[in-house]
């Protein structure tokens, strides 16, 4: 957002300095970004006469002029110095500017020396417009009237010296686009008077030829157009005031009417539109694009509409895009004659997607996508009406509306004792209702009504926000915290909290790295791991590898591990704790731990030990990471993991069919291939929400249990067939007798050729080991004997099979 000091003071009546503006501008948050300030760069050049101007004795196109100078401004002594100049129309008796030796010259970026032009001593130069960036016309110098006040700067005969600021505008603030918005927030500030502005009202003559309307489908992206036609203008150069200004801030003057659009957008964020009413074909309509329309803008540049775009179209078809840009067709010319003034409403996100689609950026789009005051419509198109008639004359109809400005009244509660609390400061009450009255707040009682031009004002805190920016946070004083009272504190962490860090604490322990990824994939990658629909992909995506919301953490890790290994990093152990989602909804989503081992288990070493890692390196990694949370030693580990898992090699923890708490196992070679990872690769993820809490909350653990009897091993080997899972068998032993049995384990098992021709084709034998644990006295040999016999009965129920013999 740039203006200049001149304009800022149309609206706020102040004595301070420049310096004061601009860190007073800093600190009320519109961060000053630049300043252009003409004293700097044209200072230097004043007003002089050329006594004489005589033939240049070694050059035709030269001539060697005698130049009366008033260095040190016209009320000091003159001096003479002698320049060679090169311009046609420099002769005796001109008025023009000069530029002493040691001048920068900002059209040429020459730093001014004396020098010898073909013999001929010359110092300093009579300057064109060009070399002081005024213009392109570089024909000549510059020639002023006769009674120009000779000695005195040029930039202040010519209103030049006027600084140009220029500063940053957060999204939240679209009230500071406008100049009169940053002088209420100075006049806040106590830097000066916001000039009060009454609004005009111009009355129409005769009724607009040309209606409004505006369609359902637009009722709640355009809810209100105000718009009416001024007969008889005549177009033409705008003043020389209102070039300057346009001008300052990088806006190139084109006519006096567009010129007056530009205007309002910069002075009070008003965005307005003109038609040349002669090529209006009928009335006007605000509607909804159906895709597919064109339209030539005025930038020259062909527009194909996307669908729900808000146009506005006469019985030709679109003219302007709303809130956008408008058509080159019926665009005002220096022909033009009858011109209709629109002043409308526009939502921001509709807007927003709009100019984003078409790759628009303006200075209309700018300001309605981030929410233009909805009050000002009418008195805008006002306000332009009574500047159009002073520039171009004309005779004003009446105004044509369509639609209702939207309701923006809301109000909030004031509690000024939160404003301590909330940023530290101790502001009187008096002087915080002050503030909020002198930014346009209106306060009945405790409720502070929000005014129309600040839509980003929503609750309670930012009315403290505004009260404390237009304090100056610089105020603020650094204090020492209260001394805590003795005793232990309150617990801050959730369990789930404490879980995730014990995890974390947990696998890093176990020799993994911890990796940090995003929470986005690409499509190909998420479908891998049962994600990639469009429930998960975004609308805005950062890259198209990043286009989903991830399902799995494994696909993150995959990743990291590929590019590892292309950097020459084979063996990897890495895991991360974090979101996954499977869907884009609140509630859709969880927490997930995953490890991932791929390479070797160790490096390479002289006694053998290095290998390729399996999923029983998996498995106990993660039945680590279990218990230290505190998951149940008695889970399942049951077949049937999902696609991306080996089906073989692979198992899911379970407490019940339904409820897994981990999975483990190799990584699907399908998948591996895809993600361009070297295997073999195997892994495993942790839901921790899924592990049962303890029932007691006591931080304390429960007493060490130690029993004082002898246990008891007995061994069993059993012939199966082949298909049998171990854990059935293991499951069936173990339920023989659960007050006596302590553990089950599988230590041997015997397959294969040999196996078969021993037990016959299909079998296998499985050897188990049951532990018995006494609790109040000795077992003897019957009750050993009872118990073993229950074993053989219970396993051989559950698996068909028998004793080996």
């Amino acid at each position: 957002m740039k203006f200049t000091l001149d304009w800022l003071k149309d609206h706020l009546d102040t004595q301070a300095p420049l310096d004061e503006i601009l860190e007073t501008l800093t600190d009320l948050g519109l961060e000053v970004e630049g300043v252009e300030d003409p004293a700097a760069s044209l200072g230097a050049f004043r007003i002089c006469r050329v006594i004489s101007a005589e033939q240049h004795p070694d050059a035709d196109r030269l001539r060697l002029c005698r130049v009366e100078t008033w260095p040190n401004g016209p009320d000091a002594a003159s001096e003479e110095v002698q320049v060679v100049c090169g311009a046609p129309n420099a002769r005796t008796g001109l008025v023009g500017v000069f530029a002493p030796v040691g001048t920068h010259v900002p059209g040429t970026g020459v730093d001014l020396k004396p020098g010898v032009i073909r013999g001929v001593e010359s110092n300093g130069m009579l300057c064109s417009e060009r070399e002081l960036m005024l213009s392109d016309d570089h024909d000549g110098i510059i020639d002023l009237p006769q009674d120009a006040p000779l000695g005195e700067r040029f930039i202040d005969y010519r209103k030049l010296n006027d600084p140009v600021i220029e500063i940053a505008i957060t999204p939240n603030r679209p009230d500071a686009l406008a100049v009169r918005g940053v002088a209420r927030d100075l006049a806040a500030r106590g830097l000066g008077q916001l000039i009060a502005r009454e609004d005009v009202q111009v009355t129409g003559g005769f009724p607009s030829p040309i209606a409004v309307t505006i369609d359902a489908d637009a009722a709640e992206a355009a809810p209100v157009f105000y718009g009416r036609l001024i007969r008889g203008v005549k177009n033409g150069p705008s003043p020389e005031w209102l070039q300057r200004r346009l001008r300052a801030i990088g806006l190139r003057p084109i006519s006096a009417l567009v010129d007056v659009t530009n205007y309002f957008a910069y002075d009070r964020a008003r965005p307005l539109h003109v038609f040349d009413a002669a090529k209006v074909a009928g009335n006007l309509r605000v509607h909804a694009a159906q895709g597919g329309e064109e339209l030539t803008g005025l930038d020259e540049k062909t527009y194909t509409m996307p669908v729900g775009a808000t146009v506005i179209s006469d019985d030709n078809g679109v003219q302007s895009i709303a809130g956008v840009m408008g058509g080159l067709a019926t665009g005002v010319t220096d022909d033009t004659i009858d011109v209709f003034v629109e002043s409308a409403w526009f939502e921001t996100v509709r807007t927003a997607h709009t100019g984003r689609a078409l790759k628009i950026n303006s200075d209309a789009r700018y300001r309605f996508e981030r929410g233009v005051d909805p009050d000002w419509t009418g008195p805008g198109l006002e306000a332009a009406t009574q500047m159009i008639l002073d520039l171009c004359g004309g005779e004003p109809s009446e105004i044509v509306k369509a639609g209702q400005e939207p309701d923006h009244a809301r109000a909030y509660r004031l509690n000024t004792a939160r404003v301590e609390s909330l940023v530290g400061m101790e502001i009187p009450a008096d002087t915080q209702r002050a503030s909020l009255t002198a930014l346009g707040f209106v306060l009945d009682g405790d409720m502070a009504q929000v005014p129309s031009w600040r839509p980003d004002v929503m609750g309670e805190a930012d009315l403290v926000e505004e009260v404390a920016r237009i304090a100056s946070l610089t105020r603020l004083e650094g204090k020492p915290l209260a001394r805590v009272q003795a005793g232990v504190p309150e617990a801050i962490l959730t369990p789930a909290q404490k879980r995730e860090r014990m995890l974390r604490r947990t696998i890093a322990a176990l020799g993994y790295n911890e990796c940090i990824t995003y929470s986005f994939v690409d499509q190909a990658g998420a479908a891998l791991f049962g994600g990639g629909t469009d429930a998960t992909r975004l609308e805005n995506p950062i890259s198209s590898e990043m286009s989903h919301l991830r399902p799995d953490l494994l696909p993150g890790l995959l990743q990291a591990a590929a590019r590892n290994q292309a950097r020459g990093f084979a063996d990897q152990a890495l895991f991360e704790l974090g979101a996954v989602f499977h869907g884009g909804e609140p509630g859709q989503q969880g927490v997930m731990a995953a490890g991932l081992l791929v390479g070797a288990s160790a490096p390479r070493d002289l006694h053998g030990t290095r290998r390729p890692v399996d999923l029983f390196d998996a498995k106990a990694d993660v039945e680590a990471a279990l218990a230290a949370i505190g998951a149940p030693a008695k889970a399942q580990i049951l077949r049937g993991t999902a696609d991306w898992w080996h089906p073989g090699r692979s198992g899911k923890i379970c407490l019940g069919p339904k409820k897994v708490l981990a999975v483990f196992g190799e990584i699907h070679p399908k998948v591996l291939r895809e993600m361009g990872v070297k295997g073999p690769a195997v892994g495993f993820t942790i839901w921790p929400a899924e592990v049962p809490f303890p029932k007691s909350s006591s931080p304390a653990r429960g007493a060490l249990v130690l029993n004082d009897l002898q246990p008891v091993e007995r061994d069993f080997a059993f012939v199966v067939d082949a298909d049998v899972e171990a854990l059935t068998l293991v499951n069936a032993a173990q339920g023989a007798d659960k007050a006596l049995i302590e553990e089950v384990r599988v230590f041997d098992e015997f397959t294969g050729e040999k196996a078969a021709a021993q037990m016959g084709a299909g079998k296998k034998s499985l050897a188990i080991s049951v532990r018995l644990q006494p609790q109040d006295r000795t077992l003897t040999e019957d009750e050993i004997e009872a118990v073993g016999r229950k074993v053989v009965e219970k396993v051989a129920k559950a698996t068909g099979g028998a004793l080996r013999g």
